[in-house]
C-alpha cells in the first residue's frame, strides 16, 4: 500500500535501516534516508548495503567521517519506490534542520544510533553524541514537521537487572546496566515528554538480538561464523551460560512497517495512580518486538557449527561488564495490536545468513 509523503530512515546504511529501507521501497514508499556511515565497523559493507538501495557512491566520492549533508538520489528503484540518501550526522542539530526544511517528511523511522553494549564501557561519548543529541534532533524535528509518527529503536538491554522472563513492557526497567542501555532508556523518557507536551505520536520498539544477512561484524553471529570459517577459536562469555532472544531481521522489519502504519494514541487504560510504563495519556507506546522464545548459546554455537560443517573451537570467558545473562521477549501485545507473528526460526535465520556470508565475501 503506497503512502502520500516521505518516509525519513535514520541509519539507512546500518543493518537494520537497509532492510527496512528495502522493504519500503518494495511497498511503494518514498524514502529518505540518512547515515554519517562511521567507522565503527567496516564502512565497505555499509557502502555495499548502499549499493544494493541503488545509491552506488562514485569511486573518490564516498562520504567521509564528517557531515556535509551530500545527497545521492538513486531515483525510481527497480523495487518500486524512490529512495534518496542523505551523508549526514542526526547529532548535528544544523544537518537535521536543513534535511527536514529540504524535505516534506510525513513519517520517521529512527535507527541511528552508536550500538554496542561493550564497547560504550570504553567510548562512552560516542553513545551521548548520536543516542541522546542525535536522539534529540529528530524529535525536535519531528515537532515542528507535526509528523504523523515516529517510530525508534530501543532495546531488550534497558531491562538491565530486571530478570523476571519473559521481559514485559508493563514491568520496570529502570535499572539499565550499561550506558548504552541507559542512554535507550533516556530515548524512550525523551519521547515520552514529547508526546505529553506537544502530541508527537512516538512508539519505542525494544529490539532484542536481531540477526540475518548484511549483519553487523560486531554481532554474535557474525564473530562465530567468521571465526569458526577460518579455523580460529570463539569467545563464549559466562562460560556459556547465556540465553538470547534472537530475532530474525525479516521479522523484526515486519513488525516496524506494521507498526509505522498506526500512529500511537492515547490509551484509554491509563491509569495515573497505577502508571504503567508501556502506554501512556499521551500518543505514546512501547512494545518489545522479538521472536518470543529464549535460545541458550550453546545451541546457538551448534546450529552455527551444523551449518557451515565445522567444529567451533571455544574459549570461554567470564561474564563482561554491562551485559545480561538472559533475554525472552514477551510481544503480545504487538500480536495483539498489530498482528504481529515472527516466523523465522533460528535454524532457517542462520542458514539464510551463512548463506549470505560465503557469497559476500567468497568464502567456500
Amino acid at each position: 500500500m503506497k503512502h502520500d509523503g516521505l518516509t525519513l530512515v535514520t541509519g539507512s546504511a546500518g543493518f537494520i535501516g537497509f532492510h527496512l529501507v528495502r522493504r519500503l521501497l518494495g511497498d511503494g514508499h518514498a524514502v529518505i534516508g540518512i547515515d554519517n556511515i562511521n567507522d565503527y565497523y567496516d564502512r565497505s559493507l555499509k557502502l555495499a548495503r548502499l549499493k544494493e538501495c541503488g545509491i552506488d557512491v562514485p569511486a573518490g566520492n564516498e562520504p567521509g567521517q564528517g557531515s556535509d549533508l551530500s545527497v545521492f538520489n538513486a531515483g525510481r528503484a527497480s523495487s518500486g519506490g524512490n529512495y534518496t540518501f542523505i551523508h549526514g550526522d542526526i547529532g548535528d542539530r544544523s544537518c537535521v534542520e536543513t534535511l527536514f526544511s529540504r524535505f516534506q517528511i510525513r513519517r520517521i523511522v529512527n535507527l541511528a544510533a552508536q550500538a554496542g553494549v561493550r564497547y560504550s564501557t570504553v567510548n562512552p561519548h560516542a553513545y551521548l553524541d548520536s543516542n541522546l543529541s542525535g536522539f534529540l534532533n529528530i524529535v525536535e524535528a519531528a515537532r515542528l514537521a507535526q509528523v504523523e509518527h515516529l517510530v525508534f529503536a530501543s532495546t531488550s538491554s534497558v531491562y538491565g537487572l530486571n530478570e523476571q522472563l519473559p521481559f514485559s513492557p508493563h514491568d520496570g526497567a529502570a535499572h539499565p546496566v550499561s550506558l548504552y542501555a541507559a542512554s535507550k532508556k533516556a530515548n524512550e523518557a525523551i519521547a515520552h515528554s514529547y508526546a505529553h507536551l506537544f502530541k508527537v505520536p512516538v512508539t519505542g520498539l525494544r529490539f532484542f538480538t536481531v540477526y540475518g544477512p548484511w549483519g553487523r561484524p560486531d554481532m554474535a553471529l557474525f564473530l562465530f561464523t567468521e571465526r569458526i570459517l577460518q579455523g580460529k577459536a570463539i569467545d563464549v562469555y559466562n562460560d556459556g551460560h547465556m540465553k538470547r532472544d534472537f530475532t530474525y531481521v525479516d521479522d523484526i522489519v515486519e513488525g516496524i512497517v506494521r507498526v509505522l502504519a498506526s500512529p500511537a494514541q492515547p490509551s484509554a487504560k491509563w491509569d495515573a495512580q497505577r502508571p504503567d510504563p508501556a502506554i501512556s495519556s499521551a500518543p505514546y507506546r512501547i512494545y518489545n518486538i522479538g521472536r518470543g522464545r529464549s535460545v541458550a548459546l550453546m545451541d546457538y554455537i551448534a546450529a552455527i557449527e551444523s551449518e557451515t560443517g565445522r567444529t567451533a573451537r571455544l574459549k570461554f570467558l567470564p561474564m563482561q561488564p554491562g551485559d545480561v545473562k538472559a533475554t525472552w521477549a514477551d510481544v503480545g501485545d504487538l500480536e495483539k495490536d498489530f498482528g504481529y507473528k515472527p516466523s523465522i526460526d533460528v535454524s532457517d535465520g542462520i542458514a539464510r545468513f551463512i548463506s549470505w556470508y560465503r557469497d559476500y565475501y567468497g568464502v567456500h
